[in-house]
């Protein structure tokens, strides 16, 4: 009687164990599919079309809150533009060549100004015009609910109130190698939401970042 009442705790004991095994293996692997592209927490694999903001651990001035909409993302590494940091107002004439136009239709240009983003360190001169959808021209490239030109006829065009409905002026990109930008958010520079165009298009850029934050994926 002994011997079984020995023989019916252990089995009891193995079962148990087998049961907390199943149950400890089905966590782990719950755990580890979760979200595509979901590692540690973070959207390693999915920054492209996303908004990529600054959390208060970022240790670069430069990208003190700032709100990114995230463009490119590959094994290369990943690009976009910063959105919510202003240089301030500038004529329309000093962001198109002056060899694109004549004397008298560029006299008419400083007279419009516009507002200006930074869009980050990389190629300062560079300027993208992001925007929405309604407006398409050759150089126009379709980001899902926003687009990005680069030629001249869609500054002309904002100049005569005939351009798109929305848009930022930007100048410069941010870019990141294979791998930086993972390591990074490794350290919890960056977190991740999805592409609010209420934000992107938001009229008051010292909003944005305090918007964005709320939307994030993570609260760091």
């Amino acid at each position: 009687m002994c011997y079984y009442k020995d023989f019916m705790k252990k089995k009891i004991l193995l079962l148990f164990v087998f049961i907390s095994g199943i149950l400890m293996f089905h966590y782990e692997v719950t755990e580890a599919q979760g979200p595509k592209n979901y590692l540690k927490g973070k959207f390693y694999h999915s920054v492209k079309n996303h908004f990529l903001i600054a959390t208060n651990k970022m240790n670069e001035s430069r990208f003190d809150k700032s709100v990114i909409a995230m463009l490119e993302s590959d094994e290369d590494g990943a690009w976009g533009l910063v959105i919510n940091k202003p240089i301030g107002q500038l004529p329309l004439a000093l962001l198109i060549d002056p060899s694109l136009n004549s004397s008298k239709k560029r006299e008419e240009l400083y007279t419009i100004n516009v507002e200006v983003f930074w869009g980050g360190p990389v190629n300062v001169k560079e300027i993208f015009i992001l925007h929405s959808n309604e407006y398409q021209s050759d150089s126009t490239k379709k980001y899902g609910n926003f687009s990005i030109s680069q030629d001249y006829d869609i500054l002309f065009d904002i100049a005569k109130k005939t351009g798109p409905e929305k848009s930022l002026i930007i100048l410069g990109y941010s870019g990141w190698g294979d791998g930086q930008l993972e390591g990074e958010m490794e350290r919890d520079y960056w977190i991740l939401s999805d592409i609010d165009l209420n934000i992107l298009f938001e009229g008051k850029s010292d909003t944005k970042w305090n918007k964005a934050y709320k939307n994030s994926f993570l609260k760091i």
